[in-house]
């Protein structure tokens, strides 16, 4: 029993690690990625997509349970978040244009974004299947 819990609590701390590693990743590429000349797709959606990614591992780490409750809850966040990209006030409009509120809400709804998270979301929980089975 005591090794089942420790492996669980290594398991998580390893979900963290890698949600740690897209947040840097996300931020980096977001930051950087168009003055290095990468393709306008790549960073914008490759940013949502790590952000997907993110969440599912933060979900994954925090909740027990199995891929399932996982992703139905990642993806439910995801898609509340860009959702609340519809939600307008002049203070957090004019926060959403700082570096800290486009990085933290974002600027404006997009659909596509939507699709980025849901394929970050994807991507993560199929390594993360194929990390457990290891």
């Amino acid at each position: 029993m005591q090794s089942m819990k420790w492996e669980n609590r290594s398991e998580r701390l390893w979900k963290l690690g890698w949600a740690l590693v897209a947040i840097v990743a996300g931020v980096t590429l977001r930051l950087t990625g168009y003055e290095a000349g990468l393709p306008y797709a790549l960073v914008k959606y490759g940013g949502s997509a790590l952000w997907g990614a993110m969440v599912y591992l933060l979900i994954a780490a925090a909740l027990p349970g199995r891929l399932p409750l996982h992703l139905t809850v990642a993806a439910t966040i995801a898609i509340l978040a860009e959702l609340f990209r519809l939600y307008h006030t002049p203070w957090l409009d004019e926060f959403r244009l700082t570096l800290a509120g486009a990085l933290l809400f974002g600027r404006i709804f997009s659909l596509w974004n939507i699709v980025a998270y849901l394929a970050g979301i994807g991507i993560a929980a199929l390594l993360d299947r194929k990390l457990a089975g290891r």
